[in-house]
């Protein structure tokens, strides 16, 4: 169940990116869809399954790793972009 956790975190992630017009507005969407991601996989570590709590947690990990590298390469070449 890991495995399907994990592919409907990234099929969130990808669809909430998919509304970004910009690396900031790509950045505070990711971190927005994050948060909402990790409540659902507490909230399936406590009521459901434990598996797909996982998946969940380690595929919002890494789209939030995705995107904060998307800020830092923004903010090394052009300045901070979140503000």
């Amino acid at each position: 169940m890991a495995f399907a956790g994990g592919g409907v975190a990234a099929a969130w992630l990808l669809l909430v990116g998919l509304f970004a017009s910009s690396a900031r507005g790509y950045a505070w969407l990711t971190i927005g869809a994050s948060g909402l991601s990790m409540l659902v996989a507490v909230a399936l570590a406590r009521f459901g399954d434990r598996g797909a709590a996982v998946g969940v947690a380690i595929t919002t990990g890494f789209g939030l790793a995705i995107a904060m590298a998307l800020v830092t390469e923004r903010w090394i070449t052009s300045g901070w972009p979140l503000w």
